[in-house]
């Protein structure tokens, strides 16, 4: 139950991160570097900024972003299916 607490913490995190860097790509202002924002993917963010991506297109046509979130999904997806097997058979 902590770890699903957890995720919707750090989602909310990197929902409010990923929108404020929209916002500032979209007003010439200094933006959230790149890093910073697979980090968060990294912490558990991802499935929340891949959702976001597409809905309020912001880093979805950029290809090197894009694969790097992608391949932190399959780390999560393949992490959270290995500790499943491990636990719940």
């Amino acid at each position: 139950m902590l770890f699903l607490y957890y995720l919707a913490f750090i989602s909310l995190v990197s929902a409010v991160v990923f929108c404020l860097d929209k916002y500032k790509a979209k007003h010439a202002k200094w933006r959230i570097p790149e890093s910073s924002l697979h980090m968060l993917e990294g912490l558990g963010g991802v499935f929340v900024i891949l959702i976001l991506m597409y809905n309020i297109r912001h880093k979805n046509a950029k290809s090197s972003y894009y694969i790097k979130t992608y391949l932190i999904l399959f780390a999560w997806v393949v992490g959270l299916g290995y500790w499943g097997w491990k636990h719940l058979s």
